[in-house]
Order: structure tokens, then C-alpha cells, then sequence
């Protein structure tokens, strides 16, 4: 069940996942700072605030932005992957599967269409595991890792599948391995809760859902299926 995110890791060493790596920490760098940027400009120019009101407002600030940076991690890294999913899948491809046609799934718009809509779902449901947390301590938390599985591993699964079939080809592949994809999304999220580690979430999880789609097509081509 965990293959797709082994095999993963185990092409760390690749140039393309390294180059993709520093763009992922240069973008999160970038929007999390015009995040912080934005809370002080509130502060000082729409609030006005001045004095020990200032102060404490930035203190507060800090934290509040600390805290947002934070759970909004997933719904960015899982936007930064989009971006660079098919370089990262041509790189998996390249070393693993050499036989492979190069890829016509979907169109262009529909793929960019596809991207735009996992990172917005991935943030509309950590909005809403956020709301459970403070609603249901404890039970809450659970819950937006749950959520986090599903939208990150379903999502980044389609996304794949697409460079190389209709969405609607992609959505039934991922009906039938649900299990396996569900697994990589789970653990995926999970680490995007851990520092350091969750700059890798969006090249591991594009790069292991190559290999579930790859386990998944075996799957439907073998005799049995």
C-alpha cells in the first residue's frame, strides 16, 4: 500500500525533484512573507495603530500569521506542485518507465483548470477542518487529516491520470484503486504538518502518484481485474 511513496523517495537524488525543491521553498517563501507583509500593512495603515497598540498588534500579528502559515501549508505546497506536476512526472517517467508514449491525456486548459480547482478544494476543506477543531477538540483534528488525505491524494492522483487519459477515465481509474491512493494522501498530509519535511510534500506526492497509477493500470490490464 505504501510502494508509490517509497519508490518516491527513492528518487531524491534527482536533479529535476532538487530544481523543483528550491522553487517549491522560493514560492512558499514568497507568498508567506507577502502574507506577513499584508498583516502589517493592515496594521499600520488601514488600523492606523501606533504606540503599545502597535506593538501588540504585531505581536499578535506574528503569531496569527505563524499560526495561518502553518495550516494553510497543504492547500500552497499542494499549489506549488501543480505547477511543476509534469516536470516532475516526465522525471519519474523517464527513469522508471522509458517504454511509456509521451503523454495525450486531457487538454492543457483542462489539466491548468484541474490544478487550480485540488488547490482550492485542498483549501476549502482545511477551512472546514479548522472550523471542526475549535467546534470538536481533539475529534476535530482527526477529522482535517482525514480531509487532508482525501483531497490531497485524490486530487493529485486525477491530476496525473489526466496527462494521460479524460478526466472521466481518470475518475473511474482512481474509483478502483482508492484504497492505495487514499494510503499516499494520508501519509502525505501527515508530513505536511512536519517541518522541513513538508516542502517534500508536493514533488513525493506527484512523484508517487506515477506509481499508483501505474499499479492501478497493471491492476485493470491483468486477467483478473
Amino acid at each position: 500500500m505504501s510502494a508509490p511513496i517509497t519508490r518516491a523517495l527513492s528518487q531524491l537524488d534527482d536533479p529535476t525533484f532538487r530544481g523543483v525543491l528550491l522553487r517549491s521553498i522560493a514560492w512558499s517563501i514568497a507568498c508567506f512573507a507577502a502574507l506577513h507583509a499584508g498583516a502589517v500593512w493592515i496594521i499600520h495603515r488601514i488600523l492606523a495603530l501606533h504606540g503599545w497598540l502597535a506593538w501588540a498588534a504585531d505581536i499578535l500579528g506574528s503569531v496569527g500569521v505563524s499560526l495561518l502559515t502553518l495550516w494553510l501549508f497543504l492547500p500552497v505546497a499542494t499549489a506549488i506542485g501543480m505547477l511543476y506536476l509534469d516536470r516532475i512526472a516526465r522525471a519519474v517517467e523517464s527513469r522508471l518507465y522509458p517504454w511509456l508514449p509521451p503523454p495525450h491525456g486531457a487538454s492543457l486548459l483542462e489539466q491548468v483548470w484541474d490544478g487550480v480547482a485540488v488547490a482550492l478544494t485542498v483549501l476549502a476543506l482545511n477551512i472546514a477542518a479548522l472550523i471542526l477543531i475549535f467546534l470538536l477538540p481533539g475529534i476535530g483534528l482527526v477529522l482535517g487529516w482525514m480531509i487532508g488525505a482525501y483531497a490531497i491524494g485524490r486530487g493529485l492522483f486525477v491530476a496525473v491520470a489526466m496527462r494521460r487519459m479524460p478526466r472521466t477515465m481518470a475518475e473511474s481509474l482512481y474509483r478502483t484503486s482508492r484504497g492505495v491512493v487514499l494510503m499516499q494522501g494520508a501519509i502525505l498530509a501527515l508530513a505536511s504538518y512536519i517541518p522541513i519535511l513538508n516542502l517534500l510534500v508536493p514533488i513525493i506526492g506527484v512523484a508517487a502518484m506515477v506509481h499508483a497509477l501505474d499499479m492501478a493500470l497493471a491492476a485493470a490490464e491483468s486477467p483478473g481485474a
